[in-house]
């Protein structure tokens, strides 16, 4: 049997070395997460009315929640710009 112990502990100081040898810079801080306005509340499912107004009222959600996504997209993307366009004009 080989000397398994010899070769761990070659391989920990290996890998050691290699950590050790790379530079790290921290990422920049991130925005603040905005909060979830929870317009219509939890989804409760209301049995009275048909299938289709469920399905109707489902999609407009949906479409509410997509488009709110677009527009924290945009805005995060331009406030990308807004600081990268200062750097490129130096």
């Amino acid at each position: 049997m080989r000397d398994w112990k010899s070769e761990l502990d070659a391989l920990v100081a290996e890998a050691m070395a290699f950590a050790g040898s790379l530079k790290v810079e921290p990422a920049p801080p991130r925005p603040p997460l905005k909060e979830v306005d929870d317009i219509d509340g939890p989804i409760v499912s209301d049995y009275s009315s048909s299938e289709r107004d469920q399905i109707r009222k489902r999609v407009e959600r949906f479409k509410a929640h997509q488009e709110r996504l677009m527009r924290e997209r945009e805005e995060y993307a331009n406030s990308l710009l807004r600081r990268i366009r200062p750097i490129e004009k130096d």
